[in-house]
């Protein structure tokens, strides 16, 4: 199994969200539509703009703790790394 630490983002540079899945499609999805009431829905965070895939849990709930430590420019700074336009994610990997 495979586990995913993933941000989510309003628009680029909006609000950031960070979390931790075993489903990464699923809970995407679940952002997106505003399934579960909280933060996410609130403030329409519904774009995957990153994440990081581990096959061992404690170092994906590790990781996720470690960049909710981070300061907001290091969190931007990863997601333009590897996502410098703030792409969604999400339609390429759910696919059609």
């Amino acid at each position: 199994m495979s586990y995913h630490v993933y941000i989510m983002a309003s628009q680029p540079m909006g609000t950031i969200y960070i979390g931790v899945t075993n489903d990464l499609l699923r809970r995407a999805w679940e952002h997106r539509e505003g399934v579960l009431p909280g933060f996410t829905k609130r403030y329409r965070v519904k774009h995957l703009v990153y994440f990081e895939e581990f096959g061992d849990i404690g170092d994906a709930i590790q990781r996720e703790h470690n960049l909710k430590h981070w300061s907001r420019a290091w969190k931007i700074s990863l997601i333009e790394a590897a996502n410098p336009d703030w792409h969604d994610l999400y339609p390429s990997m759910a696919g059609p």
